[in-house]
């Protein structure tokens, strides 16, 4: 999922529709487009599209799974009135919180890529679910939401406690705000992250907002060194090129990786948690 500064925002959304009177970004409806999922770059490490997750996509079948479990969690927490999924890259998630709450949720799914919200909405937008354009550092809405979901985004962004301010400000008394992150290194292999996090780092970014922790999730994501080594995946070949020379440069990112390894072993660990703002 991708979300950032740098590109759409701003304009307005459907003002009059349903329940969406004060969303601002940019509105992009159903565009039919045949090739619409390869131009997502579908085999990134950034971006899954379940339409294009292809048999012997290790990879990308595991991070799917990851990814819908840790919507299924949030769905238990985000069932009832407006809910925003920021950074809702190719939508699938958003669909599900939406099919898990029936008939009682309006959602929302914001994303950065304007090709990400066409094929989103194509593909998964209806009458509950609506997709809009906009940076997350920027999106800004005067009605709030009754549930927030921030899947895997922070650790993607400049300010990440900026973000969490500025988001948790949209959430309505007694919302919930359900947030992910790898909290074992991740900057090192991925050159599309900014910051590593620890559970306790975490959840100290929302904690002082005055949110109460009311459940979370933890995912462990065993990998293959001789994989990863030999990028014998599509999507291992965007990870970051030359290692060794990026550990030489960043001497405490190889030891957050020593330390990560001796702990836990060849394994990603992932956090999801769930938030209520007061009331």
């Amino acid at each position: 999922m991708h979300a950032g500064r740098g590109q759409e925002s701003g304009g307005s959304g459907p003002s009059a529709e349903k329940g969406w009177p004060a969303a601002r970004g940019r509105w992009v409806g159903a565009v039919p487009d045949a090739n619409l999922a390869t131009v997502l770059d579908p085999d990134s490490l950034e971006r899954v599209v379940p339409d294009t997750v292809r048999a012997g996509d290790a990879t990308g079948e595991e991070s799917l799974r990851l990814s819908l479990e840790r919507y299924a969690f949030a769905a238990t927490h985000a069932c009832s009135g407006r809910i925003l999924d920021i950074a809702s890259g190719s939508g699938y998630g958003t669909h599900l919180l939406a099919e898990r709450a029936g008939e009682t949720v309006d959602v929302l799914g914001v994303d950065l890529s304007q090709e990400a919200v066409r094929y989103a909405s194509e593909r998964y937008g209806g009458e509950r679910v609506r997709f809009i354009a906009a940076d997350a550092m920027d999106f800004a809405d005067d009605d709030g939401f009754d549930a927030i979901v921030s899947i895997e985004t922070i650790e993607h962004l400049p300010e990440p406690g900026a973000f969490l301010a500025r988001i948790i400000r949209l959430l309505r008394p007694t919302g919930v705000l359900i947030g992910s992150v790898p909290v074992t290194p991740s900057v090192d292999a991925n050159p599309y992250h900014l910051h590593d996090f620890s559970e306790r780092s975490f959840r100290r970014l929302v904690s002082h907002h005055g949110l109460i922790e009311v459940d979370h999730m933890k995912q462990v994501q065993p990998f293959e060194i001789g994989a990863v080594l030999q990028r014998s995946e599509v999507r291992m070949k965007h990870l970051r090129p030359s290692l060794p020379s990026y550990y030489l440069s960043h001497p405490g990112a190889a030891a957050r990786r020593c330390w990560s390894t001796l702990r836990y072993g060849f394994v990603n660990r992932y956090l999801t948690v769930a938030w209520r703002a007061p009331g």
